[in-house]
């Protein structure tokens, strides 16, 4: 997809059910970037909002609820990646979901002006069918 060369600041995260309800993935103000390189490389980090700092300042140290806490508020991946039309794939080569390495993560793409939406194809999530939808504005 032509365009998408660049990085991308966080703008909106939604999470869509095959029923028609929405509701925000990440809080009210996530944070995040998103990297597309010439060379064919991606780097996602993506934070939710309202993110509390660990009580101690070494992250091994810090207690267990707190790192889980803040593993699940985080998410952060990258590797190459390749497009067909409106359709993007990230080859995952490391990610913080270990289960992610090795998997191609499909992405629908939209690029209006300076801002690019990606959604997802349905997925399973908590038990039920969900569409993904982070809205991203290019940095200048």
């Amino acid at each position: 997809m032509k365009g998408i060369i660049g990085t991308w600041k966080l703008v909106s995260a939604l999470v869509a059910t095959l029923g028609g309800e929405t509701r925000n993935l990440l809080g009210e103000n996530p944070n995040g970037f998103l990297t597309y390189t010439g060379e064919g490389r991606m780097t996602a980090i993506i934070a939710m909002s309202g993110r509390q700092p660990l009580s101690v300042a070494d992250p091994v140290a810090a207690p267990a609820a707190e790192r889980a806490e803040a593993f699940a508020t985080f998410s952060a991946y990258a590797g190459r990646y390749t497009s067909d039309g409106d359709r993007i794939t990230h080859h995952v080569e490391v990610s913080l979901f270990q289960n992610w390495v090795g998997t191609d993560q499909i992405r629908f793409a939209k690029l209006q002006g300076s801002r690019l939406t990606l959604s997802t194809p349905p997925i399973l999530a908590g038990g039920e069918q969900l569409v993904l939808e982070l809205l991203w504005e290019l940095l200048s």
